[in-house]
């Protein structure tokens, strides 16, 4: 198997974690933050679902500058799915199009002009794309415990289960 499909195969495997963590989002709290700093539980899910897309995209030049990011308030769990099946799609594809070598190829992060990450693509897709998207979904299970939701399983059974 090859690095992309390695990546792709992980990305796929982990999305059904990340589906059922958002399918268990109760609706009538997505305005609700667990303290005045943090994300409501909308915005975070969004955030959350559009991430993998999102940062495909980003890592797709070989230098970008840091962007802003909008944290938008979602208005619904489907919308929450739609958006993350929708990103899930355009990560395969950008991710596909690279190949082995542009998985080599050096990505550069700049703030201000001034460099501040530079490493390989891979190494990249593996921290600012698949582990912060697993930190993000981690911080769900967390907010879903806060509200008394039960909580999937992720990597083997939850207390709930």
């Amino acid at each position: 198997m090859s690095i992309i499909e390695d990546l792709l195969e992980e990305l796929r495997w982990e999305a059904l974690s990340t589906r059922r963590v958002m399918e268990r989002i109760p609706e009538a709290s997505l305005a609700w933050k667990p303290h005045v700093k943090s994300m409501s539980l909308g915005q975070l899910a969004l955030h959350t679902a559009g991430l993998p897309g999102g940062l495909a995209v980003l890592l797709n030049a070989p230098d970008r500058e840091v962007p802003t990011v909008p944290l938008p308030e979602a208005t619904s769990v489907s919308e929450i799915l739609t958006v993350l099946e929708a990103q899930l799609a355009t990560a395969e594809d950008i991710i596909s199009s690279w190949g082995d070598e542009g998985l080599r190829e050096t990505f550069r992060l700049t703030l201000q002009g001034e460099v501040i990450l530079e490493s390989p693509r891979f190494q990249q897709v593996r921290s600012l794309l698949l582990n912060h998207w697993y930190h993000h979904r981690g911080q769900l299970t967390v907010y879903l415990r806060l509200l008394d939701v039960s909580v999937p399983g992720i990597y083997g059974p939850s207390a709930d289960e």
